[in-house]
C-alpha cells in the first residue's frame, strides 16, 4: 500500500512537467497530419485530399534531402557517441586538471549553434584563418575551397562539436555508476581491456550509448542553423527543403505539413534502427569475446 501511494506521489510530481511537452508533441503530430490532408487550410477551404502528398513523394529533391539528412544524422551521432566513450572512460575517474578537461569539453553547451557555424565559417572560408595561415606558411599557393563542401562534412565537424558534450554527459554519468569491485573483479580474472570494454562497460552502459545515438541522431536530422550557414549548396537538408513552400503560396503550408510528417517518421525510424544496431553490436561483441 505504501508502495502504491509513493508510486501516485511520484506521479502526480512529474506530471507539471510532463503534461505540458506530451501534450504539444500531440498537438503538433495532429496538426501536422490533418494539414498534410487538407484537413487544416489558411487559404482554401478545408477537404481530405491526398494530392499534396503526390506532389511531394514525386519531386526527386525530396528523396535526395532524405538521404542527405540520414546521412547527416547517423554519421554524427555514431561518430559524437564513439568519441564520447573512450573520453568518458578517462573522466570517469578524478585526476589532476580533470575538471579543467571536462569543463573545456562541454563548453559547447555554452555556444549557441548559428554562433558557432559562423565561427567555424571564419576559419574554413576562402579568406578564414586557416586558408591565410596555409599561404603565409607557403604550404598552398591559393586557397582552398573548404566551405560549403558537397559532401557536408562541415556540417558534421559541427554537429560533432556541438553534440559530444551531451553524449559526454550521459555516458560519464553511467560509467561512473559501475562500482571499481567490478573492474577489480574482471582484471583479476584475466579479463583484458577488450573483453572489459565488450563484456562489462558496454552492457552496463548500453542504455546511455542507445539515449546519446537517438538524441544526437534526431538534432542532426532536423537541424537547420548548421546547414544553411556551412551546408552544401547543391542539396537541401529535410528542414531547408520544408521550409521552401511556404513562400511560394498558401497552399505550401500543406506541402510543408507533408515533408514534417516524413521528417518525424524518419526520426523515428532512425532513432529505433540506431537504438537496435547499438544492442546487437554489443550483444555481438559478448558473443566474440
Amino acid at each position: 500500500m505504501k508502495t502504491r501511494n509513493r508510486n501516485r506521489l511520484c506521479w502526480w510530481l512529474v506530471l507539471p512537467a510532463v503534461a505540458p511537452v506530451i501534450i504539444t508533441m500531440v498537438l503538433i503530430v495532429i496538426m501536422a497530419l490533418t494539414q498534410s490532408v487538407g484537413l487544416f487550410n489558411f487559404g482554401a477551404p478545408a477537404h481530405f485530399t491526398l494530392q499534396y502528398w503526390q506532389t511531394i513523394l514525386n519531386d526527386s529533391q525530396l528523396w535526395r534531402a532524405t538521404d542527405y539528412s540520414l546521412r547527416i544524422g547517423v554519421i554524427s551521432a555514431v561518430l559524437s557517441v564513439a568519441l564520447a566513450l573512450p573520453l568518458a572512460l578517462w573522466l570517469r575517474k578524478p585526476f589532476p586538471g580533470s575538471l579543467l578537461i571536462g569543463g573545456l569539453l562541454k563548453a559547447p553547451l555554452m555556444v549557441h549553434g548559428l554562433v558557432a557555424a559562423l565561427l567555424f565559417i571564419n576559419l574554413i572560408s576562402w579568406q578564414g584563418f586557416i586558408n591565410l595561415g596555409l599561404l603565409k606558411l607557403g604550404i598552398i599557393s591559393h586557397p582552398i575551397r573548404m566551405q560549403n563542401d558537397r559532401w557536408g562534412i562541415g556540417v558534421i565537424i559541427l554537429q560533432v562539436w556541438k553534440q559530444l558534450p551531451y553524449a559526454l554527459l550521459i555516458i560519464t554519468a553511467s560509467l561512473r555508476a559501475i562500482g571499481d569491485e567490478i573492474f577489480n573483479a574482471a582484471q583479476d580474472l584475466g579479463a583484458g581491456k577488450t573483453a572489459r570494454l565488450l563484456q562489462i562497460i558496454l552492457p552496463l552502459s548500453i542504455k546511455s550509448v542507445q539515449v546519446s545515438l537517438v538524441l544526437i541522431f534526431i538534432g542532426a536530422l532536423g537541424d537547420f542553423s548548421f546547414q544553411v550557414v556551412a551546408g552544401p549548396t547543391s542539396v537541401f537538408s529535410l528542414s531547408q527543403y520544408m521550409l521552401r513552400f511556404p513562400e511560394m503560396s498558401a497552399q505550401g503550408w500543406n506541402l510543408s505539413a507533408v515533408v514534417a510528417v516524413i521528417l518525424m517518421l524518419a526520426a523515428f525510424v532512425g532513432a529505433v534502427v540506431l537504438a537496435a544496431l547499438a544492442k546487437w553490436l554489443q550483444q555481438a561483441g559478448e558473443q566474440r569475446s
